[in-house]
């Protein structure tokens, strides 16, 4: 199979597809991969690092969804990558479809085969594993970013996260105890802040009590509790998933109102609309606003800003699945590996994720049916 790498068009995103040790695996395996000239320039990688593990370098994006028989990204496409896309070809990247639309139509009119990352699952359905890495890394960052914010020359409330001896630190408050909100807390906690998990899942909350002890609350998350919590809180962070579907609004304007001036929200979940009902997505580029005060940060793309890290975590993750896709074609690769098929989001002209298909409100139609198709 011929695999293409184009380079990264968001705004601020230096991730790359495939690093150059990937690109050796996929040759090893029998694959030709070509990459777009410069694609890993943002991480350090040159266009030698990338010959040098078998690749081929070509000058236009153009150029490689011309050739390839599947596209690997990190990045949901964007119009014109979309309108580069041909039938039949494979698509394996973050989508986030949920809360496109736009994107969502133009898949299904190039009528390729979109599998998203983020809802490939684990073995007996349990885990999101290729969302799992960049989670770990938004939740951690957010907690940097997060305090960096609260400082008063950035408009913040001027409270250190640790606080001083004598002196409080600042209240943080997690809303979702998942995978980035446990790695949010972890930080936090290191941190010495004074340090709220709301989750919902009665496990999970066992899961977070039996770690944390006493070092972190865990509360039952509701109405009544998000309310009390944000409301009293120097620095929240908002890091629920349903996934493939739209966020939960969980934290209403008049939470937000209520909070002190000063205050910061960080909003990971915004990939998938956001859980604030005052979230829009911001880049790196111009990544904060505020709205009542509040400095709120809701970049799409957070673990962009450590694309080093971040690309090579995601490439641990991604190049088994990826691999599979190469080695066995897309179809017979989701038939035999059921958690690789819940990946499929759009299939030649179909929405076939439940989750994606509800939260637009369009056609949807099965898996089984699609594949059968």
């Amino acid at each position: 199979m011929l695999i293409g790498v184009p380079k990264e068009i968001k705004a601020q995103e230096h991730r790359v597809g495939l690093v150059p040790a990937s690109v050796r695996e996929f040759v090893a395996h029998g694959h030709d991969v070509v990459v777009e000239t410069n694609c890993g320039v943002g991480i350090n990688f040159t266009d030698a690092d990338y010959e040098l593990a078998g690749a081929k370098i070509l000058k236009t994006a153009k150029e490689i969804f011309d050739t390839a028989d599947m596209i690997i990204k990190v990045k949901e496409p964007q119009k014109v990558e979309c309108e580069m896309l041909r039938e039949d070809q494979i698509l394996f990247t973050y989508l986030h479809l949920a809360a496109d639309i736009d994107q969502t139509n133009g898949l299904v009119d190039s009528k390729c085969i979109a599998i998203a990352y983020e809802t490939v699952t684990g073995p007996n359905g349990k885990g999101l594993p290729l969302l799992a890495p960049m989670s770990e890394i938004a939740g951690r960052l957010s907690i940097q970013v997060g305090g960096a914010h609260l400082q008063k020359h950035l408009g913040g409330i001027g409270r250190l996260i640790g606080g001083s001896p004598g002196v409080e630190p600042a209240k943080v408050v997690v809303i979702g105890g998942g995978v980035s909100g446990f790695h949010a807390a972890k930080m936090a906690v290191g941190m010495e802040a004074d340090v709220t998990i709301l989750e919902k899942g009665h496990e999970q909350i066992r899961v977070l009590d039996d770690y944390f002890g006493t070092r972190a609350r865990v509360v039952q998350s509701s109405q009544d509790s998000v309310e009390r919590y944000v409301t009293d809180a120097d620095l929240v962070i908002g890091a629920v998933l349903i996934p493939g579907a739209s966020a939960p609004k969980l934290v209403t304007k008049e939470m937000i109102k209520n909070m002190r001036p000063g205050s910061v929200v960080v909003d990971i979940a915004i990939d998938q609309g956001g859980c604030f009902e005052t979230s829009k997505a911001t880049t790196h580029n111009d990544p904060v606003y505020n709205v009542d005060d509040i400095i709120h940060y809701c970049v799409a793309n957070m673990p962009g800003a450590v694309p080093l890290t971040s690309a090579q975590a995601l490439n641990n993750a991604v190049l088994p699945y990826a691999l599979q896709l190469a080695d066995k074609g897309w179809k017979r690769a989701l038939l035999e590996n059921p958690a690789l098929k819940e990946g499929l989001n759009v299939c030649k002209g179909q929405i076939t994720h439940k989750g994606v298909a509800e939260s637009l409100k369009m056609d949807f139609v099965p898996e089984p049916e699609a594949l059968a198709a």
